[in-house]
């Protein structure tokens, strides 16, 4: 883009007023830079690449509110690092409530008869069989296949963001459909399932 900016502060006026073209310029000038660093934070390209995107749709989403006095360089590194932290501790998150969980059911499932255990099974397939088209795909390659959420979107064709956001909505359309019972027996659902089909 042949487009220049007389200064950082010329740059943050035009964002401000939501001028397309110093939007444009601004991911031109910095996209790849800030892929490869978030690369550098993530170890993975996919990831790196929906961090970068996330900050600058967040960025653009809220440029009435740019400070004049910052540097845009600065803001955006640091974003990405804000981002990729946010990230990390949501990982991290999810992943000790799911052990969490499964090994809440795998106690239970030593106490549990068969019948009972098929009973709950039986529920939550149903459940996840009524789950929208995309919804229940990604949440199969997921729990069932066990695919990551990063090969989940390659394999989509999306974001890991919206692998993310397809796994929360089936979540919680599953816990609404099953209200009183306990979520974890989804684990237990993919805990058991293979073992009855040996």
């Amino acid at each position: 883009m042949k487009t220049k900016f007389l200064n950082n502060r010329d740059l943050l006026q035009h964002l401000k007023k939501g001028n397309e073209i110093a939007y444009t310029y601004l991911i031109e000038l910095y996209y790849e830079k800030l892929c490869e660093y978030a690369s550098n934070l993530a170890r993975d390209s996919f990831r790196s690449e929906d961090i970068v995107q996330n900050v600058f749709i967040r960025m653009w989403q809220q440029r009435e509110k740019l400070n004049f006095n910052i540097s845009i360089k600065s803001y955006l590194y640091k974003s990405v690092y804000n981002e990729f932290v946010d990230q990390y501790r949501k990982d991290i998150a999810k992943t000790l409530l799911e052990k969490k969980y499964i090994d809440f059911v795998n106690s239970n499932i030593e106490s549990s008869d068969n019948d009972k255990t098929e009973r709950l099974i039986a529920l939550v397939e149903k459940e996840i069989e009524q789950l929208p088209p995309k919804c229940k795909e990604t949440f199969l390659l997921n729990k069932k296949e066990g695919l990551t959420y990063v090969e989940i979107a390659e394999f989509q064709n999306v974001s890991v963001g919206t692998v993310e956001k397809q796994m929360k909505k089936a979540f919680c359309l599953i816990r609404n459909k099953i209200k009183g019972k306990l979520l974890s027996i989804l684990f237990l659902w993919f805990r058991i399932k293979p073992i009855l089909k040996a």
